[in-house]
């Protein structure tokens, strides 16, 4: 995904960035690590990401992941540990690497126990998903990120964006067992919810997703007409007007996108 699609996720995604990284780093692209064998085996855990990706640094890479993790060891409170983990993780998605800087914003969020630290570590999560080619590390940040949007609903149920955002998670990662999960909760949400743009953004979403652009479009105009200043919109409505072949909407509202 190339520009901001939705607000939600691109609202946790901004307030990652602003935690961990202090800066405004983007990283050029997603680095792809060249897995082994034995992450091909075994079950995923963030060490063993952890390791494979430490092998493949080079030194000054090795020797500024070496002190930061040094001052985790030795950080005296809970507060000092969860800035430094903040940077750690950080540090991980700048070089490439958001399926462990997700494993480390849940750490934060363990420590924290926030919505928003929930949300932050789902929206890392759900990034990691995309382009991720290593089965096993694809249904670990799926399964990471479900965790993550549920335990920030449990803590502000009253919020509709982490539903938004859990939904999204199912659309990107369908359930074998229940592949239409992401639609049923959006639907949900659209009924108790008819006022929240987020809700029409996600349901625009899927259906350019599945190629029903008229449905994304009629979708994404309602979100509009709840917003009209959402920048997100107008990305999803530019490539729905294309959808449907309306050039000229097309470059209207792809003219409006990312400012």
């Amino acid at each position: 995904m190339n520009k901001p699609q939705y607000i939600a996720l691109s609202a946790a995604l901004a307030l990652f960035c602003l935690l961990y990284f202090g800066f405004n780093t983007v990283p050029a692209g997603q680095k792809q690590v060249e897995h082994s064998r034995s992450i091909q085996a075994e079950g995923i855990r963030i060490e063993t990401l952890v390791d494979e990706a430490r092998a493949h640094l080079d030194e000054k890479q090795t020797a500024r992941l070496q002190e930061i993790e040094q001052q985790i060891s030795a950080a005296a409170s809970d507060p000092d540990r969860i800035v430094l983990l903040k940077r750690l993780s950080g540090w991980w998605y700048a070089e490439g690497h958001p399926e462990i800087a997700g494993g480390v914003a849940e750490q934060v969020a363990e420590l924290e126990q926030t919505d928003e630290a929930w949300s932050v570590a789902g929206a890392t999560f759900y990034g990691a998903i995309a382009g991720q080619q290593n089965a096993k590390i694809r249904e670990y940040c799926a399964s990471h990120a479900v965790n993550a949007f549920e335990s920030a609903i449990s803590l502000n149920p009253e919020k509709v964006e982490h539903r938004v955002n859990l939904a999204l998670v199912y659309a990107e990662n369908p359930s074998s067992d229940d592949p239409m999960k992401a639609v049923k909760l959006l639907r949900e949400l659209e009924t108790k919810h008819p006022d929240q743009p987020s809700v029409y953004n996600a349901l625009g979403r899927l259906a350019i997703k599945t190629g029903q652009w008229e449905r994304a479009v009629q979708r994404l105009e309602k979100a509009r007409s709840l917003d009209p200043e959402n920048p997100n919109t107008v990305c999803l409505l530019a490539k729905a007007y294309a959808g449907i072949g309306n050039s000229d909407k097309a470059a209207e509202f792809e003219a409006l996108c990312g400012k």
